[in-house]
């Protein structure tokens, strides 16, 4: 088996599978798809902002465009989903089982991964040749 081909494939899957299901998210916020109703306001604070962050950005990291730039903006976002949704809103109840963040601390973990190694070898950005590329 070839190592570096394996990695870029699983890093590649990795990126479109977590877009993928974070973009789901976001449509649910935003077009009321997936079972449950749209917000009215697409602006309206905290909901309207997710379902605009949960929505657009998970198509830059599912084409590989920008994806350190992208995955520290989710890291953070997810970051505050934690803290501010789970923890400080269950009575300061740290772990993500009991205070139901575990989604949240796994996208935070995948994006930090992201971050961290950019956007690997299939994707648009590592496509276009030039300064602004990301590797």
């Amino acid at each position: 088996m070839n190592a570096p081909v394996s990695k870029e494939t699983t890093h590649a899957v990795l990126r479109v599978t977590a877009g993928l299901m974070l973009w789901q998210h976001g449509a649910q916020k935003l077009l009321g798809m997936f079972g449950r109703d749209a917000v009215g306001n697409w602006f309206s604070w905290p909901v309207g902002i997710a379902g605009l962050i949960e929505f657009f950005l998970p198509i830059l990291i599912i084409l590989g465009i920008r994806t350190r730039w992208v995955a520290f903006i989710l890291t953070g976002h997810f970051a505050v989903v934690y803290w501010w949704r789970h923890f400080f809103a269950r009575e300061m109840e740290f772990w993500p089982i009991v205070n139901g963040g575990e989604l949240a601390v796994l996208y935070c973990a995948i994006f930090l991964f992201l971050w961290t190694t950019g956007n690997g070898k299939f994707s648009l950005d590592h496509m276009v040749p030039g300064p602004g590329r990301e590797d």
